[in-house]
């Protein structure tokens, strides 16, 4: 059995333990994940159906069937620009049974497709895919741990060439051009690179610009690549030839909370403990010390084939945490119009404690260049 037939198998399973009858993949991570054919249809339709006997069917455009045969996707209906792809749709679930089914669709599926399948199955109940599909896709195995390790490190390696090379002038737009240079350099296919200079810093979504490095500015970098098909991200913070008191002061207290958060998990021995327990271990640090109300977000976010997916670390998931779950590790502090500080690492949950697929942060912040 492949290892995408035992995903199948696997999410067959689950759709039977929780009364569903179908789901509907859609996104390049879903059908990448489950077929090993990673495309994007764009505007035209296409969907994989994989039913609770753990069959399943590919609806996709003309233009895309070669590749997907070549990707070893057996069972295919194509069609051709100018015809129907909801008549074959509407095959598929006479086929299956499916007017009246409870099916789940991916998170990310365009409302236009949405739309086009509840018109043409109006009996069926739709639901969202994403917590089912997490029970099979959030806990990495071997192989997908070595890929996040890699891309670990090739932004662990961006980040010391960057320490290494950057210059006073440099700005936000060069330093972005710079890290995504370095990740495509050693394979990695950049995801994002987000760059804020000072005050910019306590916009945690900052749209990069012109902002020029000077002596004395703070700098934080938010980046991540992908390789073969798995994400990396992390956030560092540094200065630029001098470091301000009140940064240094800020960095050490959000680094406090990141180890709170990472140590909270290694020493919880046989306990099980829950995305929010971990968030509130972290987040409990930055509120003694006052800045509470500058800690705008969760502490994490879950990650492998999406740079955001299960499991959430954050005071609404209760669920238990499991071994081989994948995840940020993010506290920050953001003071309007001054600066932000954010440390960004990723681990892995395993039975004995965590492991990170980076090199740790500094425990203090660092002086670059002069």
């Amino acid at each position: 059995m492949s290892v995408f037939q035992a995903r199948r198998e696997k999410l067959a399973t689950l759709l039977r333990d929780g009364g569903y009858d179908v789901a509907f993949l859609q996104t390049p991570v879903s059908l990448g994940y489950f077929l090993d054919f990673a495309e994007d249809a764009h505007e035209r339709f296409m969907t994989c159906g994989i039913n609770a006997d753990g069959e399943y069917h590919l609806i996709c455009p003309a233009l895309s069937e070669n590749q997907a045969r070549r990707a070893g996707v057996e069972n295919i209906s194509a069609w051709r620009d100018g015809e129907d792809p909801l008549a074959l749709f509407k095959e598929l679930a006479e086929k299956w049974n499916l007017r009246r089914a409870i099916a789940l669709v991916d998170d990310h599926l365009p409302a236009k497709m949405l739309l086009e399948m509840q018109d043409a199955l109006p009996a069926a109940l739709y639901k969202p895919a994403g917590p089912v599909l997490a029970g099979v896709m959030r806990s990495k195995d071997a192989l997908e741990q070595e890929r996040m390790h890699k891309a670990g490190a090739i932004v662990d390696e961006c980040y010391k060439r960057l320490q290494r090379e950057l210059r006073e002038g440099w700005t936000e737009v060069q330093i972005r051009h710079f890290l995504e240079d370095g990740m495509r350099s050693q394979g990695g296919t950049p995801l994002f690179c987000a760059v804020a200079i000072d005050a910019a810093a306590a916009e945690p979504h900052h749209v990069v610009n012109n902002t020029p490095v000077k002596h004395g500015s703070l700098v934080l970098v938010d980046f991540g690549c992908t390789y073969e098909g798995y994400c990396s991200d992390i956030t560092r913070c540094f200065a630029f030839g001098k470091v301000n008191p009140e940064h240094a002061e800020a960095y050490k207290l959000v680094y406090a909370a990141h180890v709170a958060g990472r140590d909270f998990l290694a020493n919880r021995g046989d306990q099980s403990v829950s995305g929010a327990d971990v968030d509130a271990a972290a987040r409990k640090v930055i509120t003694d010390a006052g800045f509470g109300e500058y800690f705008n977000h969760r502490l994490g976010h879950g990650i492998g084939t999406q740079v955001h997916e299960h499991p959430y670390i954050s005071s609404d998931n209760k669920d238990p945490l499991l071994p081989g779950d994948c995840f940020s590790i993010e506290p920050g502090v953001y003071l309007a119009d001054k600066y932000g500080i954010r440390i960004e690492n990723l681990y892995v949950l395993t039975e004995s404690g965590v492991t990170s697929f980076n090199e740790g942060p500094d425990p203090e912040l660092i002086v670059v260049g002069g």
